[in-house]
């Protein structure tokens, strides 16, 4: 059969029955081509791009460097638990639990410290000794019967000997000088026995620190409260700052704790011989 057309009406055709089976054959092949080329050009031309295909080097250094840090952070929260688990089974108190009105801003979960570390992780709660709570109970009361408005901001109180010794380890003094900046572990401090406490005072209803001349665990006379009548006479304080201790001063003595003659915020609920004969060295 030979392809021929007839005429209908202007811009119309039809195709005869041999026509039509040959137009036929010709558009599944066509069809055919089309389907068999499809895939090739999809892999050429429309490949899925990963989204790091797109990330240059320093992407990539930078994104597994956020990955180091977020599992450093998650061992930090695990080593954290076993931390705070050692100071509960120690027998240590939470001192909010105790005293919830009381602040806590742990130093040493922050690099604002002498040394510039976090040695605590992500220890937000702070623990001492049962006893040296209640002490710091009626120091409290006592606050509260003199100025209404301020409040206990806690530093530190129990620091496990573990961390004393990487705060021993990391003091880049020689071992001859360094008891004049922290305790040798091995003889353990007051604060390793949780009978210590390093503290300030703040408004009750901002949380804000009063002024004490200094910030805290800066070493310098002017830290000193055997210092301060001459730290007063020389300018380093004023007689604001120097009153905002004795108030501190004040209350902590007439709960039955000590200060030491070099920091104004630590205070003593025992003496170190008291302390080894009652409790044991919290690890």
């Amino acid at each position: 059969m030979k392809l021929s057309m007839k005429r209908i009406s202007p811009g119309r055709m039809i195709l005869k029955p041999a026509s039509f089976h040959m137009a036929f054959e010709k558009l599944r092949k066509a069809k055919f081509i089309c389907l068999l080329l499809f895939p090739l050009l999809a892999c050429s031309s429309g490949k899925k791009e990963h989204p790091e295909d797109k990330l240059t080097e320093a992407d990539l250094v930078a994104k597994h460097h956020d990955t180091t840090v977020l599992e450093a952070h998650t061992m930090a929260a695990l080593d954290t638990g076993k931390l705070e688990k050692r100071l509960i089974d120690a027998g240590l108190v939470n001192i909010q639990e105790l005293l919830p009105e009381v602040k806590v801003a742990l130093k040493y979960s922050t690099e604002d410290n002498f040394f510039g570390k976090d040695v605590y992780g992500e220890l937000s709660r702070c623990y001492m000794q049962p006893e040296v709570g209640e002490m710091l109970k009626n120091a409290y009361r006592e606050l509260k019967s003199r100025h209404p408005d301020l409040t206990f901001l806690v530093y530190d109180a129990v620091r496990p000997q573990s961390v004393q010794q990487i705060l021993w380890d990391e003091l880049d003094k020689p071992d001859s000088i360094k008891p004049l900046y922290v305790a040798d572990p091995q003889k353990g401090s007051l604060h390793n026995f949780g009978v210590a406490v390093d503290l300030t005072l703040a408004y009750a209803g901002s949380g804000e620190p009063l002024d004490m001349g200094t910030g805290y665990d800066f070493f310098g006379y002017a830290a000193y409260p055997d210092r301060e009548e001459e730290m007063l006479a020389s300018g380093k304080i004023s007689e604001e700052q120097v009153a905002n201790r004795k108030i501190l001063r004040e209350v902590m003595l007439a709960a039955g704790f000590s200060g030491i003659g070099s920091e104004w915020w630590h205070f003593n609920a025992y003496s170190r011989k008291v302390a080894g004969e009652k409790f044991d060295i919290v690890k």
